[in-house]
């Protein structure tokens, strides 16, 4: 495969199916896609199991036991299960639109990753968005989604902004171009080489001290903000604690402070 695309899921079937459905119908056709799956029920796996024999992308699930929020490690298991030698992180709760992989391969650079973002929607359209919207694209759709009740926002020009109007909003956008887990990408040679995520890290800016591993391995990143666009479902988020964000802030600091590339906790137990 060209492109290898990872997010991971965990006990969240009405969500995930939502996700791969938006893959189903990417106009740029030659990916995989690989679920990371953090210990999830049976039903996960019946799930894909019924979706791999309905849509043509291939589907590799990798599971692992239930020990907690273990995001990090399942994504490390997940990059090693990838085919190709270029990979495209997102979640599973966000729905990619139709030209999702198109943007990050048309986009993707030697000595770079990439970086988008995501639009929040509320619970009530999260919810209301059924297979029929995703195929039809009406999940982004502006006016679409003004009728399911989303307020107006600058925010809402991701929906209609492309081409030179999104390039030029990518370049001026004040949002720092860093790793962020639910839209990007990179080499998974590049990956390999900083050891993958650290598996010391739990919920809480995991993704972006991948990403400043990158840098200090000497990659640059580009903004995709306003080119690679998928909405965000909503969700609650029972397993965030303040001791986490703590000791993640620390692995943070200590890593762009002696400007750390290899993690010792990562892919790799020793270099």
């Amino acid at each position: 495969m060209t492109l290898s695309v990872i997010f991971s899921t965990y006990n969240s079937e009405e969500w995930l199916e939502k996700v791969i459905l938006g893959f189903s119908v990417q106009t740029f056709r030659d990916f995989e896609i690989i679920i990371a799956d953090d210990g999830s029920r049976a039903a996960t796996k019946e799930l894909i199991d019924r979706l791999r024999a309905e849509i043509s992308i291939p589907i590799i699930h990798v599971w692992q036991e239930d020990k907690g929020f273990q995001k990090s490690q399942i994504l490390n298991k997940a990059i090693l299960a990838a085919t190709s030698d270029y990979l495209i992180f997102t979640d599973g709760d966000c729905i990619p639109r139709k030209d999702f992989v198109e943007v990050h391969h048309n986009y993707r650079e030697e000595g770079y990753f990439l970086s988008g973002g995501y639009f929040k929607l509320p619970m009530s359209i999260s919810k209301a968005i059924t297979k029929e919207d995703i195929l039809q694209q009406n999940c982004f759709n502006l006016n679409w989604l003004r009728s399911q009740g989303l307020k107006s926002s600058f925010k809402n020009v991701k929906f209609i902004a492309s081409g030179f109007l999104s390039k030029v909003l990518n370049s001026v956008t004040p949002t720092n171009a860093s790793w962020n887990g639910h839209n990007s990408s990179g080499w998974k040679k590049d990956l390999m080489e900083v050891n993958g995520f650290n598996q010391e890290m739990q919920y809480g800016g995991q993704d972006r001290e991948l990403g400043e591993r990158l840098f200090n391995k000497g990659l640059k990143s580009k903004q995709i903000r306003y080119s690679a666009i998928c909405v965000h479902l909503d969700h609650k988020r029972g397993y965030v604690n303040e001791e986490t964000w703590k000791k993640n802030k620390g692995i943070r600091e200590t890593t762009k402070k002696e400007k750390v590339i290899w993690t010792t906790h990562g892919i790799k137990k020793s270099n």
